[in-house]
């Protein structure tokens, strides 16, 4: 069983980091989503409200504001989740708080042989690694520093975003497989 980190310091690793902070998200979907009135609205097919303003959206602000870079790259199934639009479309307000969210298809991430495994990487030096069950609930975060994991996790790095795509690109790719 891994060891996971206290949840209640998850939020300093994205105050502390001096450079880069870059996400892998693999899943299908995420409970935590599917929990929340945003989701709700999502699926109403209303208008997600623009929540920047909150704890984590005022971080980005501030943190890419120093010139630090917030990054992830989510993996789409084709054709995309419930779970997964919802987050294309959610992304909107991170990516307008300051945050670069690309999307890479999965066939694509397949053949980039990229693994399956959602993790925040921090300045090249050390990740989180994040358990979740098999109904998507969110177990714990892995702190990682070992420096052959590491490289690893740098390489997964390089090669997920030179081939995602922006979310204005990607939204176009998937209107036309719709």
């Amino acid at each position: 069983m891994p060891k996971f980190i206290d949840d209640t310091t998850f939020a300093d690793y994205f105050t502390e980091f001096e450079h880069t902070a870059w996400r892998l998200e693999t899943r299908r979907e995420y409970a935590s989503d599917r929990a929340g009135a945003k989701y709700a609205r999502f699926l109403a097919r209303e208008t997600l409200p623009d929540d920047s303003d909150r704890p984590r959206g005022a971080n980005i602000r501030v943190q890419t504001g120093l010139g630090k870079r917030v990054e992830r790259v989510r993996i789409v199934d084709r054709p995309p989740t419930q779970g997964q639009l919802f987050l294309l479309a959610a992304a909107a307000t991170n990516n307008a708080a300051g945050e670069d969210i690309r999307n890479l298809w999965r066939p694509r991430a397949e053949a980039l042989g990229l693994p399956e495994e959602d993790f925040w990487l921090f300045d090249s030096r050390r990740a989180l690694l994040l358990h979740f069950d098999d109904e998507d609930e969110y177990l714990g975060s892995e702190l990682v520093e070992d420096p052959a994991h590491i490289v690893r996790y740098c390489r997964i790095r390089d090669a997920a975003w030179h081939h995602a795509l922006r979310r204005e690109g990607f939204l176009s790719e998937v209107a036309s497989t719709g």
